[in-house]
């Protein structure tokens, strides 16, 4: 694969996008499909990488795992391994291993558990003796992953006597926890928020054909591109105005920084718009995973912003916050995070270096987030352009049939 990109953009762009299915719906719907024992085929499933782990996993005759970089099946497949018979092995990249783990590991192990770390203390790579779960009443912190959460009740109804799960604190990422239940819901389970405690019942999941929605977070790039390119317009077929997905919320969001959008029966149309904000402002709690998207659009149309709710940031694939500090940098934008966890630009420049190159730190949502600075820069160099089989394997191939000059 190749270590660079050089993007050179057109004119301006009118194109159709067919944008990929929504990991986080396709990961869960992997779960629950095998949580009831469903002979249905998902439709639409992703196929990234994040997916395909998942798939591997339950098609490999093996009991040792390796989910790669992928954080959503490290955290989902562990919870579900400690409910099944038989014993595990759970392991991933570098980066994976130094992400923490133990806030559900030691859930789990509360609710009848048995899991060893085989290297450092609190991080993969995990043994697992599965059995059936007791379940029984845990108390969680809120600003833990999500994806904790959501991996904890998905395989909850299985357990001997249900889960409670006490949260304390506000919680981050809302939106993948009610993505969660409702999907749950639709397999026939009923999960019950009360104030801070989750509720669910030992219950049995029904088989039923599940689907996934086009994905809004890959959406956020095509906004970003608009954003950017006078007189753009783009359709992207299969996004839905009512859509399980928090990052749908992006559509409102772009109004304010030159995007208009245009639902339509099969899919939405996005136009660039004059409207600009004088400062951005926004609360990232709820779409953690927009951050980046926001963070290089403003810079790129010189709209000064200050982000809060970016906390979980710090844990992703890397240091979400450090790494666009140092790579708006390059391009001549000097970011502030304070001691309070806000990520802060006033419109100060610095010198940028003469022909940058964006260094992607593994992670997806870095190199797709940055490539929409060719327009306003001419031209960017991407480094390790390959991380966005993560989420969006078919990136380059759409940026190239809306006519953009991609030279390796």
């Amino acid at each position: 694969m190749p270590k660079q990109y050089k993007i050179y953009p057109p004119d301006t762009i009118h194109t159709t996008v067919q944008l990929p299915a929504s990991k986080s719906m396709s990961n869960r719907a992997l779960i629950l499909n095998a949580l009831s024992i469903s002979h249905y085929t998902i439709r639409n499933l992703s196929d990234c990488e994040d997916t395909r782990v998942i798939v591997d996993a339950f098609n490999s005759d093996s009991n040792v795992f390796d989910v790669k970089g992928a954080g959503t099946a490290m955290r989902f497949l562990t919870a579900f391994l400690a409910g099944m018979e038989g014993e595990w092995v759970i392991k991933g990249s570098k980066r994976m291993h130094e992400r923490p783990i133990h806030p559900l590991v030691e859930t789990l192990t509360a609710l009848g558990a048995e899991i060893d770390y085989l290297e450092k203390e609190g991080f993969p790579p995990l043994r697992i003796k599965g059995r059936k779960l007791k379940g029984g009443e845990v108390y969680l912190s809120g600003n833990i992953s999500s994806q904790f959460i959501s991996a904890l009740l998905m395989i909850a109804p299985i357990m001997e006597h249900g889960l409670i799960m006490h949260i304390e604190k506000n919680i981050v990422s809302k939106p993948y926890i009610d993505l969660t239940m409702a999907m749950m819901a639709q397999c026939g389970v009923t999960a019950k928020w009360a104030d801070n405690d989750i509720i669910v019942k030992p219950q049995q999941y029904q088989a039923i054909e599940l689907e996934a929605e086009t994905d809004w977070s890959a959406a956020s790039y095509w906004y970003e591109l608009v954003a950017l390119m006078p007189g753009a317009e783009v359709r992207l077929p299969g996004l839905r105005k009512k859509s399980l997905q928090g990052d749908a919320n992006v559509a409102n969001l772009f109004n304010d920084l030159g995007v208009a959008t245009e639902y339509q029966e099969e899919g939405v149309v996005i136009h660039h718009s004059k409207r600009k904000a004088k400062k951005f402002f926004h609360d990232f709690v709820n779409e953690p995973d927009l951050a980046q998207t926001f963070a290089a659009t403003c810079c790129f149309k010189g709209i000064p912003f200050l982000f809060s709710g970016i906390q979980s940031l710090k844990i992703k694939e890397t240091d979400r916050v450090q790494a666009l500090i140092n790579e708006l940098k390059k391009l001549g934008f000097v970011l502030k995070e304070s001691d309070n966890g806000m990520l802060e630009w006033e419109g100060e420049r610095c010198f940028p270096e003469k022909d940058p190159a964006i260094n992607t730190y593994d992670d997806h949502r870095m190199a797709m987030s940055f490539t929409p600075g060719a327009i306003p820069f001419s031209t960017l160099i991407i480094n390790d352009p390959q991380v966005v089989t993560k989420s969006y394997p078919r990136f380059w191939d759409d940026l190239k049939d809306a006519g953009f000059i991609i030279k390796e």
